[in-house]
């Protein structure tokens, strides 16, 4: 069974770490007051202004930040300030032990990605797919706050995932009813795992996917590196997250990709979850036990035992 982090309450300490691709240090500065604005304090991972390149510092400065959050007694939650590239590398750089000893809530999508599958299949601990600090700004949706605050400020895991009214309802698009731990996350930081120590493992799970900027031949090639490295025969059931500005190509859209590509598959599908690089992002839990039941047109986040 997975572990599930303490809760994040008002007046508990979030710590900031960049461990991707940098971001402008006026940007972190203001989001950082938008935290503080709700109730929380705040501190800085040594590297979380570092600029080099494309990378926030070197993969062992990275993963020296992160590493001195979970061992931080003070710290309650880590919250990445962006994804980018470059997060696999700091992956051979974690205390797995000292990480499973020390749960915390983490959070993020996009190549942060990376991070949340592996903290689940190394340290047994829940990450949830959903904001970084980037996210935390006045244009945000209060849909996406409150997907976020009911996953790491809850004692109780258990909850229907859901999309805002805004949008079109969860769509069962293969029928069954099927039970397992989620996984994945971004499509494209998924394929660079496979071939590595941190694979992200599909058996007996629920996959997750969305993806961004992305032309839909591109993404086909993705899926089908995936059905290739048996990732879709392993898991009982699919999540298919929205696919944000995916240029249409040969004709083929996404809609038309998940249609000829996905559903002869056969397997248990829900399509059109509002998350990820979407306006509207969903709280998924990486880890943790959910439901998916297609016939209705649910995902529903259980505890075990």
């Amino acid at each position: 069974m997975a572990i599930q982090a303490p809760t994040l309450q008002a007046g508990d300490t979030v710590g900031i770490v960049t461990l991707g691709s940098p971001l402008e240090a006026e940007i972190i500065d203001e989001r950082v007051q938008t935290l503080e604005a709700m109730g929380l304090n705040v501190v800085l991972g040594a590297h979380v202004y570092d600029w080099d390149g494309f990378l926030a510092g070197t993969d062992q400065e990275r993963a020296a930040d992160v590493m001195a959050m979970f061992e931080r007694e003070d710290v309650s939650m880590i919250l990445p300030t962006r994804g980018g590239v470059g997060v696999a590398g700091i992956l051979p750089y974690l205390n797995f032990e000292v990480i499973e000893n020390n749960p915390k809530w983490i959070s993020g999508y996009s190549d942060i990605t990376v991070l949340l599958n592996t903290l689940y299949q190394y340290a047994n601990i829940i990450a949830v797919h959903s904001l970084m600090l980037i996210d935390f700004q006045e244009t945000t949706p209060p849909y996406n706050f409150e997907q976020f605050f009911s996953v790491v400020s809850s004692t109780s895991i258990d909850h229907a995932i859901v999309n805002p009214p805004e949008v079109a309802p969860l769509t069962g698009r293969v029928p069954g009813n099927v039970t397992g731990p989620i996984v994945g996350g971004n499509l494209t930081s998924f394929i660079g795992t496979l071939g590595t120590p941190f694979e992200i493992d599909t058996t007996g799970c629920i996959l997750f996917l969305e993806e961004v900027n992305a032309p839909i031949n591109t993404v086909y090639r993705y899926m089908k590196h995936l059905e290739q490295a048996g990732k879709f025969d392993d898991c009982v059931g699919i999540i298919l997250g929205e696919c944000n500005n995916c240029q249409v190509a040969y004709g083929e859209d996404y809609e038309d990709l998940i249609e000829n590509f996905i559903v002869p598959m056969g397997k248990p599908l829900i399509t059109g979850l509002a998350s990820g690089h979407g306006t509207y992002k969903a709280a998924v839990p990486i880890g943790a036990s959910a439901n998916l039941n297609s016939d209705d047109g649910t995902i529903t986040v259980i505890s075990e035992g």
